[in-house]
Order: structure tokens, then sequence, then C-alpha cells
């Protein structure tokens, strides 16, 4: 089977998809595999974690996704072959002209000794599900948040788990009763944005919730209750929430195609060492977070290029960089912060102050994308 050939269903496969469908229409020749069998935006895990919305709520199930001349097929990739532009699945082999990997980090819970035993975790669904059942139950005592390594996805999510587990506990009434200390290898919640960063400082400061910078948590010793830090700083916590380690995926890892742990691209059009072959996404280094919207954006640009080169037309604009992150601050309020990345000599953000109008913006951003790529709002 040739044509176009885009591995993973996350904000840029199903941006991608539908950016070559809009284009070519029944003739788009798309195959889009996932081993899933639906779509959760990432912030929604926190609402689920919190006890804000049921798990059932957040799941968008791929058979929505209808596009002309966009196939999906539910099937784990088992072998990436970039040189032929091969893939290898649990069900079949494709041959692509063209191949867009685009499968996200996967986490990593083994780098850190003792958080899959000992702790847990709030990045993916499984473990905000865990978490809806285990936050009811904690009463008082030390709270740590922590990370567990560089980059992770969506850089403010620490920062909001934290500010949101403050109103929950307050809510419940035992917010006196608990101390919340959020652990970053970073040396400010959001580096590239002075101002989103001290706005997110006065934040915890108002709330009596220690920041600790610069750190990440290598190992938790669930016997003693203590989180290990890399300067063999050791925290003690009654409840840790953890932020795992990530990794590209073992099938990228074991293709030949990453370098320092990802697959690196040309910063401007997307496409890796191997012709015909892009990565978009968490997946790919290209100098920007691995979060959706940055994702979503490298996938418009990986598909102008298909495009182009379908059509014979020279090269279009390349990836600006740039990319906006709602940031939940707690209190029913909502910030932003607009972060271009890859356009000057260092990254700049612009902060926009938590309020009401935010939480509708916030909200416009997950019904669009859920009308988009899959009919509903």
């Amino acid at each position: 089977m040739s044509g176009i050939v885009v591995l993973g269903a996350g904000f840029g496969g199903l941006e991608l998809a539908t950016v070559l469908s809009d284009e070519f229409g029944p003739d788009a020749g798309v195959t889009l595999i996932d081993a899933s069998d639906s779509f959760v935006f990432g912030y929604a895990k926190l609402d689920v974690m919190f006890g804000r919305t049921a798990p059932d709520a957040v799941r968008l199930p791929y058979s929505s996704f209808a596009k002309p001349g966009v196939r999906f097929v539910r099937e784990l990739v088992t072998a990436i072959d970039p040189e032929g532009r091969r893939v290898t699945t649990d069900a079949a082999v494709y041959e692509a002209d063209v191949l867009v990997v685009a499968l996200g980090a996967d986490y990593d819970f083994d780098a850190t000794p003792g958080l899959a035993e000992s702790g847990n975790e709030f990045y993916s669904l499984g473990g905000a599900e865990r978490l809806r059942e285990v936050l009811p139950t904690f009463t008082g005592g030390r709270a740590v948040i922590g990370v567990c390594g560089a980059p992770f996805k969506c850089p403010p999510a620490p920062s909001e788990a934290a500010l949101l587990l403050h109103d929950y506990l307050l809510q419940r009434g035992v917010r006196r009763e608990c101390e919340i200390s959020l652990v970053m290898p970073f040396s400010a919640p959001i580096p590239p944005s002075p101002d989103t960063s001290a706005a997110l400082l006065d934040a915890f400061a108002e709330r009596d919730i220690e920041f600790i910078a610069g750190r990440r948590v290598v190992s938790l010793d669930g016997t003693r209750g203590v989180a290990v830090l890399e300067d063999s700083t050791e925290i003690p916590y009654d409840l840790f929430l953890g932020v795992p380690k990530h990794r590209a995926p073992h099938v990228v890892l074991t293709s030949g195609m990453a370098e320092n742990g990802y697959i690196p691209v040309d910063s401007r059009t997307l496409e890796t060492r191997f012709p015909g072959v892009y990565a978009v996404g968490d997946v790919a280094t290209v100098g920007v977070p691995k979060a959706g919207v940055f994702s979503e954006g490298a996938a418009r640009v990986a598909a102008a290029s298909v495009v182009a080169r379908r059509r014979g037309h020279g090269a279009p604009d390349g990836y600006d960089g740039r990319g906006s992150c709602y940031i939940e601050f707690g209190a029913g309020r909502v910030g932003r912060v607009d972060i271009d990345f890859l356009s000057g000599p260092k990254p700049t953000g612009t902060f926009q102050e938590p309020s009401a109008s935010l939480v509708a913006e916030k909200q416009h951003f997950g019904s669009s994308r859920r009308a988009r790529w899959f009919g509903s709002t």
C-alpha cells in the first residue's frame, strides 16, 4: 500500500491528516495508524484527576474521525524502516511514498525507581483515573508534585496541578492540614516567559505552595515516604504526584531515526534526514516544547511541505515555533502565555493575566478541535 502514511493520531497526526483531506479530498491517500481507540486532550486529565469530569467524557473515539481520503486503522506499529519508508504493524505492512512519524512521547516509569510502586502519576489518563480515587483519602500531610525528567509534555501542567490541588483541598476543608511542594528541573515555572513565571510564583506564595527549582526527582522510597532529588536531598511526602520521565517510543528508538532520544528534523520543513520522512510533535526535536499546540503547528507545516511536493510547488514558509498555552490558575481563572521559540535569538513569551474570558477561550480551543477533527462540539 502506497501513499501518505501517518503514524500516531494525536494533535499532530489528526491535524496533518485533516489538512491533507481538506487539500486533496478523496484523493488524499492517507493512512492514519494508532494503537488507541480514542483521543484525549492532555489538559482533560487534570479535570478527571480532580473529579471535574468523568473519564468516559474526555475520550473522543477515533471511529468518529471520518475524513475524505483518510483511512484510520487501529494497529500497533512494531517496526519502522525510514530508508525504505516501510512500516510494520501487528496486522500489516505499509509502503509509503511519504511517511510522517507523530507517535508522541512515552512515559518511562522504570527510569525513576519507586515511582511505579510508591507514587502516583497524573500524565496518563489511567494515572489520572487512579488519583481520582486516591485524592479523596488525602486529609493531611505533605503532597509533593515532582517532575522526574525533562523535557516533558505541557510544561505548565505541574504548576496547574499544584494550584488546583490547593483549591481541591480548600473545598474539602483540609487545606490547613496539608502542605504542597512542587519540584521542577527548571529555574522558573515557565523559563521563556518571566512574566508568566512571576505570576505563578506569586500565586504559589499566596497559597503557601513551596516551589523547589532546578532539581528533579530521581527516586522514591515508599517505605520511608521520601522523594530523593538529584542532589541527594530527601523530601518527605504523604502523597506523591509525579510527572514521569519521557522518552520516544521504543519502536522509534530502534528505527535508527533517533539521536539523543528523539528524532531530529529540519526546523523549517519538519523533514528528517531520510527523504520523504517527516516527524512532528513530541517525538521530534525542533526546539519547541512538547505540547499539543506546537504539535498542531508543526503538522500544518509538514502538511504544506507534502502538498508542495505533490503539486510540484516551491517550499512553503517554514515552521515559526509559535504557540499559546492556557494555564489554570485556580479559583476559576485561566491565564495564557504566547511563546515564540524560533524567530528570534532566544524564546520569548507574552503573558495574559488570568481571567474568566480566558476560561471561555480555552473551552473554545477544545471545542473547535473536537469539531474540526471529530465533527462534535
